[in-house]
C-alpha cells in the first residue's frame, strides 16, 4: 500500500495514517507557521518505480512527504451526498467502497461519474456557513474547497498564502439543492398501493416494494385522505408503473413513467457535445389518472406541460429531475443515472455569504476515485492525497504544503540498505527530490541529506538531485566528495524569471534568480547541473520573449542543459491550479479547459512547439556547447612522482 513504508517498526497491523507513533511538532517560526511535521521512523527507503511508470529512473530516495494540498475536514456530519443509486446519504454515515457521484472533465465539459468513497474521517474545526440563493445552508472548514464557474475555491481566505475563495456573487456549479427524502409512514404506503394496484407495475423492484405495503397491516391501499405523504406515495407508485393491465384483468389505464429525449432530428451526437439530463415524462391513457397525476406534481411546485393527449413533460430538466425523484423516492433505479450529463450552474447557485459560527463542530471528509463529490447538489472537493509517484509534476500548488511526513531515520536506512549484498555493486543510480522536493525548507530544520549523500558516497552509488531550492548548496562539499568515487548530476527546477510570475504561484522557493546562482555554484564547483525549465504556463510564461528571457538567463547561469515542460495537470494540481487561475485570469479558463480537455497533458503539438522554441533559443544562448549533461564524475588530478629529497609538510 502506498503508506506501508512509513508504519513504525512492528506495528504492522497498524493503519500508517493516521500515522500511529508518530512524534507531531510544529514550529512558531515564520518559515513553518502553520505547518504540521510527522516525525516518523519508516521501515524502509528505498523506493522501486513501478513498470509503467514513465520515467528516466528505477529508483528514488524521498526523506519527505507531504500533502499537496494539507488536509481539510469539510462538512457537517448531517450534509446529504449524492449516492450511486441517485438517493443520498449523511456524509458522517458513509463507508469506505460506498458508490457515489464525482465528476471528471471529459472533453470540452465536466461530466458527472461514479466513483467510490476511498476513505473516510472525521475531526473537530472551527466551522463557516455558505448560503447560497436557493437557500442552500452548507456547514464546512475554512479549507474547504467548492467548484465555482471561475474554478475550485476555498471557503475563506488563508493568512499563510494567497488562493482562491468565496465571494459573494460567485456560482457554485452543481444541481441544486437536495430535496429531502419522504418519511414511509402510513399514508405514503396507501398513495403508492393506490398508483400501483391500478398501473399493474412490472418492474421486479415496484413489485418488491408493493409486496411489502401490503404485507404491512395499517396499510390499506383505499385512497384514504391526500395528504403530503400520499400524494408523494402515489407519485412514487406512478413512476414505479410500467404496465397496462389494471387488477382482475380490467383496463383502469395505464401510466408509464421515464426520461424523454428531445429529438436530435436524427443527426449523430459528437462525442464531447454538451449531455444533457432531459425532461421525465408521464404517459397516461386514462384522463382522470392523468388528471390526478398533474395535481400532485403541482402540489409539489413541479413545472409541466401537456405535449400531447396522454402525456405530461416535467419541465427543468436535471435539477427539477433530482428534485422529484428526492422528494417522491420510487423505488425503480433506472432512470436514476446522472453519468454523462454535464455539470452546470445556475442564478439559484449564487454564494449570498459566507460566515463564521465561531464554534467548534464535528466535521467529516472523504476520499474519491475521482477527487471530488457532490455535496447537497453542489460539486465539493474531498481530500486529495497526491499519488505516490508524480514524477516531474511540478505544480505550482507543491510549495503550499502544511502538513510533512518526515522520516528522521533515512540516513540510517539508506546506509543499511545500501550496504546489502542485493544493492552493492549493482550500479543502479537513485533519483532524489522528483516526487518531493529533498531540500524544502524543513531539511534545513532536519538535516537528513548530508546522511544520505554520505551514505551514497561510501557504496559509490550514482545519483541525481532535482530541487527548485537553494539549501543543496549547504552541502556542496558532500556532493564534491561525492562526484569523485561515482557520478553525481543536479538539476534545479526553473520555468519563468518573471518575479510578479514567481510571487503569485511559487511564493514558497526562492527566487528564480536566486536557483540559478546555485545552479552557477553547483557547476563551478564540478557538479554538473541543469535546468528543468518547469512548468512552462500556457499563455502566461509561453510568448517568445518570455521564453528567450527564461532561457537567456539560464544560460547565463551556466546550465549544462535545459529541458522544459509544459505545465501537468494531475488531479489535485488541477483542481488547485483552475482555481487559483480562475480567481486571478478568468479569461483564460476556457482556454485551459480547451487546451487541457483530453487530460492532464497539454496537446502534443503544443508541448513540441515549445520544445523547438526552448532548443532554438538554447542554442542560439551557447547552452551545453563546451559541456556535456548528465552525471559526471570529477577525476581527481594525477599525482606527480617527485625525486628523492627534503620533503614539505602538508599545509593544514
Amino acid at each position: 500500500m502506498r503508506w506501508d513504508n512509513l508504519r513504525p517498526d512492528g506495528a504492522a497491523d497498524t493503519p500508517a495514517v493516521p500515522l500511529f507513533g508518530a512524534v507531531t511538532r510544529t514550529f512558531d517560526t515564520p518559515a513553518f507557521r502553520g505547518m504540521t511535521f510527522y516525525e516518523i521512523r519508516a521501515r524502509s527507503i528505498i523506493n522501486r518505480v513501478p513498470a509503467a511508470s514513465h520515467v528516466p529512473f528505477d529508483y528514488t530516495i524521498n526523506p519527505y512527504r507531504g500533502c499537496g494540498h494539507a488536509c481539510t475536514y469539510c462538512l457537517q456530519g448531517d450534509t446529504p451526498i449524492l449516492m450511486a443509486d441517485g438517493r443520498t446519504a449523511p456524509i458522517a454515515e458513509l463507508k469506505v467502497g460506498d458508490r457515489i457521484y464525482g465528476t471528471r472533465q471529459q472533453g470540452a465539459h465536466r461530466r458527472y461519474v461514479i466513483t467510490e468513497v476511498l476513505a473516510h474521517w472525521s475531526t473537530q474545526k472551527l466551522a463557516h456557513r455558505v448560503t447560497l440563493a436557493d437557500g442552500t445552508r452548507l456547514v464546512a472548514g475554512a479549507d474547504h474547497r467548492f467548484l465555482t464557474d471561475h474554478g475550485w475555491s476555498y471557503v475563506t481566505d488563508s493568512p499563510r498564502h494567497r488562493r482562491p475563495f468565496l465571494t459573494s456573487g460567485q456560482h457554485l456549479m452543481g444541481s441544486g439543492r437536495f430535496a429531502e427524502r419522504p418519511k414511509i409512514d402510513d399514508d405514503y404506503r396507501r398513495g403508492y398501493l393506490h398508483a400501483t394496484t391500478r398501473l399493474a407495475p412490472t418492474d421486479a423492484e415496484a413489485l418488491q416494494r408493493a409486496a411489502a405495503f401490503l404485507r404491512h397491516a395499517d396499510a390499506p391501499h383505499d385512497l384514504g385522505s391526500p395528504t403530503s405523504s400520499w400524494r408523494k406515495g402515489f407519485l412514487a407508485g406512478a413512476f414505479d408503473a410500467g404496465g397496462d393491465l389494471g387488477p382482475a384483468g380490467g383496463d383502469l389505464g395505464s401510466a408509464h413513467c421515464g426520461l424523454g429525449r428531445a429529438s436530435d432530428g436524427g443527426l449523430g451526437r459528437a462525442p464531447d457535445a454538451d449531455l444533457t439530463i432531459d425532461d421525465l415524462t408521464i404517459t397516461a391513457s386514462d384522463p382522470a389518472l392523468l388528471d390526478q397525476i398533474a395535481e400532485c406534481l403541482d402540489t409539489f411546485g413541479f413545472a409541466h406541460v401537456s405535449e400531447r393527449p396522454g402525456v405530461l413533460r416535467l419541465r427543468g430538466g436535471l435539477p427539477e429531475r433530482l428534485r422529484f425523484l428526492h422528494t417522491v423516492d420510487p423505488a425503480v433505479t433506472r432512470g436514476r443515472s446522472l453519468e454523462g450529463a454535464a455539470v452546470k450552474t445556475s442564478a439559484d447557485l449564487q454564494v449570498v455569504a459566507v460566515e463564521p459560527l465561531g464554534l467548534v463542530l464535528p466535521l467529516y471528509d472523504i476520499t474519491t476515485g475521482t477527487g471530488d463529490f457532490i455535496a447537497d447538489g453542489v460539486v465539493s472537493h474531498n481530500c486529495f492525497a497526491r499519488n505516490t509517484h508524480t514524477y516531474l509534476d511540478l505544480d505550482a500548488g507543491l510549495d503550499f504544503d502544511s502538513k510533512v511526513v518526515v522520516k528522521v531515520n533515512a540516513p540510517d536506512l539508506a546506509r543499511r540498505e545500501l550496504a546489502s549484498p542485493r544493492w552493492r555493486g549493482q550500479g543502479r543510480s537513485i533519483a532524489m527530490g522528483t516526487n518531493v522536493d529533498c531540500y524544502q525548507r524543513a531539511e534545513g530544520r532536519y538535516t537528513l541529506m548530508p546522511g544520505i549523500i554520505q551514505a551514497l558516497t561510501d557504496t559509490a552509488t550514482p545519483f541525481s538531485i532535482l530541487t527548485k531550492g537553494t539549501l543543496i548548496l549547504r552541502d556542496l562539499d558532500l556532493l564534491t566528495a561525492a562526484a569523485a568515487v561515482t557520478d553525481v548530476s543536479t538539476a534545479v527546477s526553473v520555468g519563468f524569471v518573471d518575479a510578479d510570475m514567481w510571487r503569485a504561484v511559487e511564493p514558497g522557493t526562492p527566487h528564480p534568480l536566486r536557483r540559478l546562482e546555485a545552479c552557477r555554484t553547483l557547476n563551478a564547483a564540478g557538479i554538473p547541473c541543469g535546468v528543468l525549465m518547469a512548468p512552462v504556463l500556457p499563455y502566461l510564461t509561453d510568448s517568445p520573449a518570455q521564453l528567450e528571457e527564461t532561457v537567456r538567463a539560464i544560460a547565463q547561469a551556466g546550465a549544462t542543459h535545459v529541458s522544459p515542460i509544459v505545465l501537468h495537470l494531475r488531479p489535485g494540481a488541477r483542481e488547485w491550479f483552475l482555481g487559483w487561475l480562475g480567481h486571478a485570469h478568468p479569461r483564460l479558463v476556457p482556454r485551459y479547459l480547451e487546451l487541457y480537455g483530453r487530460g492532464a497533458y497539454a496537446p502534443k503539438a503544443y508541448q513540441e512547439r515549445i520544445a523547438a522554441q526552448v532548443r532554438e533559443a538554447a542554442a542560439r544562448h551557447g547552452i551545453g556547447r563546451h559541456r556535456r549533461s548528465g552525471s559526471h564524475r570529477i577525476t581527481p588530478p594525477a599525482v606527480a612522482v617527485a625525486a628523492a629529497g627534503p620533503e614539505q609538510l602538508t599545509l593544514l
